[in-house]
């Protein structure tokens, strides 16, 4: 969800030149429906690991946010995808052995809502594995939590090379969560599924990342896959590292800017997350 297309789009290639719509979340999921050459292949593809190794997890258990595992996001402006929200620390939580990030209708600078963004940029990076969250979300008009993955490159590549893996999006009250990835194929490019969840319930969201293919999981059930093996259509980026984020936006093209504010303060829970390899 940064700054991108839609992220339930299916695919969308723009011609170089023409990579403006931004998102690790920008431009809706519904904007583009053409299928596109450059996404990649769908269909089983043989996985070339057993991730069984636990190596890094968060699981909330303390009193704050453990500031050795994640950075804040902070500020407003849209982010790329016309979001209302101004992202500070103040709006995240730790209690009762999970991570609360909290939408709330409040005014700071030009921004009449807040939440949190949280990243394990420049502290954790990972290269293929498991990566899972077990994680409840609020229901809401304007509402978009998110758990999500970008290329720890993105510096110096910027986005959308950087490469983009979407874990779980949710939008609104709907009972859908999307897995999408975002790349760079001679302009942007998306490929994205979809699954039908109860999500104000407890899950566990997942992406099962190898050399050959990734694969989405909400409770151990697959229900998307994407062929990335040997770099096929421009998917190098799925090749290296990427860190992770939590947040939630408020409003957006996706969700769309109609806010019930009658919903908040909404919060997402997040119990823990876990990276096996």
């Amino acid at each position: 969800m940064k700054k991108t297309n839609p992220l339930h789009l299916v695919v969308c290639a723009l011609l170089a030149g023409l990579c403006a719509c931004q998102k690790t979340d920008i431009q809706p999921a519904n904007g583009i429906s053409a299928i596109n050459a450059g996404k990649p292949e769908a269909g089983a593809i043989e996985g070339t690991a057993a991730f069984s190794t636990l190596v890094w997890s968060d699981e909330f258990e303390g009193t704050a946010v453990n500031t050795s595992n994640w950075n804040y996001d902070i500020g407003g402006g849209g982010w790329g995808n016309n979001e209302k929200q101004y992202y500070q620390a103040a709006n995240a939580a730790v209690a009762n052995g999970n991570l609360v990030i909290t939408a709330k209708k409040q005014r700071v600078k030009a921004n009449n809502y807040t939440s949190a963004r949280l990243k394990t940029q420049g502290k954790r990076a990972f290269t293929y594995g498991k990566i899972e969250a077990r994680i409840k979300l609020p229901l809401g008009q304007g509402l978009w939590p998110a758990f999500w993955m970008l290329g720890a490159n993105i510096s110096t590549v910027s986005w959308p090379k950087c490469g983009e893996i979407d874990v779980m999006e949710h939008i609104n009250t709907e009972s859908t969560t999307y897995g999408t990835l975002h790349w760079d194929n001679n302009g942007y490019a998306s490929y994205g599924g979809n699954t039908t969840t109860t999500p104000a319930d407890y899950h566990v969201y997942a992406v099962e990342w190898d050399s050959a293919a990734i694969r989405w999981y909400v409770d151990g059930v697959k229900f998307h896959e994407a062929n990335i093996l040997n770099g096929i259509n421009g998917t190098e980026e799925f090749h290296r590292p990427q860190f992770i984020i939590l947040n939630m936006a408020v409003g957006g093209n996706w969700p769309g800017q109609t806010i019930d504010d009658t919903k908040l303060p909404a919060s997402m829970y997040v119990d823990y997350v876990r990276v096996y390899q």
